[in-house]
């Protein structure tokens, strides 16, 4: 379950980092209470994880998924580089998951 509640921690992750882009500066309502929410949930989820994964572990992942999430939805979203060298960066990080995740007992 841990490992779950550390995925909905990372997807909340990559919301509110998108959300800060368009509240504005925490300037328009509806989009800084959505980013604040979702920037608690995120935490929320990742401190149940991080009561079974290691914190190293919980932290790396939990940053890892949220970076992933926002270079590729700032490519989509607000056309961001699309370099190949970005893609392998991006692909590097998620081995290096991958790898956290297989090599952490939990």
């Amino acid at each position: 379950m841990a490992w779950l509640w550390l995925v909905l921690a990372g997807v909340l992750e990559i919301v509110w980092a998108i959300g800060l882009k368009y509240t504005d500066g925490f300037t328009r309502l509806v989009p800084s209470v959505v980013t604040i929410a979702a920037m608690m949930a995120s935490v929320w989820f990742l401190a149940l994880a991080v009561r079974t994964v290691p914190i190293g572990t919980g932290y790396a992942v939990w940053t890892g998924i949220g970076a992933v999430g926002v270079a590729i939805l700032g490519m989509v979203l607000f056309n961001e580089p699309r370099s190949l060298l970005r893609i392998l960066s991006i692909l590097l990080i998620i081995a290096g998951i991958a790898g956290l995740k297989l090599l952490t007992p939990a």
